[in-house]
């Protein structure tokens, strides 16, 4: 199973507890880290978590999609966003290479810009 699962916005304590308990049990973690930034660094989320994390740049997810999802049919793999997880179009697409694969999916959702613009006092809706 894939997991893409959202972190928020603040630091490592903003990610769901069902978000939590996936990204212990993964056997591979991920962090995209190349469309957002987080407040704190890998390693506070490495310490919060209790795991290692793996960094994704641009060109691991791009170009090394297989990697990823490598064994993602018989074992669990997180993939990491700060944000909501469809905060850009890489995330769909390793979302469409995991369908085509025959590999599940499940998202976990989490703040993001878009739902945090209420601070502000705007809407995002008319």
């Amino acid at each position: 199973m894939l997991y893409l699962i959202g972190l928020g916005l603040g630091d490592a304590k903003d990610v769901t507890v069902r978000g939590l308990e996936v990204i212990r049990s993964c056997s591979r973690v991920y962090l995209e880290a190349y469309t957002s930034i987080l407040t704190v660094g890998k390693e506070a989320l490495e310490d919060f978590y209790g795991r290692e994390l793996i960094l994704a740049d641009r060109e691991t997810v791009e170009q090394e999609a297989d990697d990823i999802l490598r064994d993602a049919a018989v074992s669990d793999v997180a993939f990491l966003v700060v944000g909501d997880p469809f905060g850009a179009t890489t995330h769909s697409d390793l979302v469409l290479r995991a369908a085509k694969a025959g590999i599940q999916h499940r998202v976990i959702h989490n703040a993001s810009i878009l739902s945090a613009v209420g601070c502000c006092g705007l809407q995002t809706f008319g």
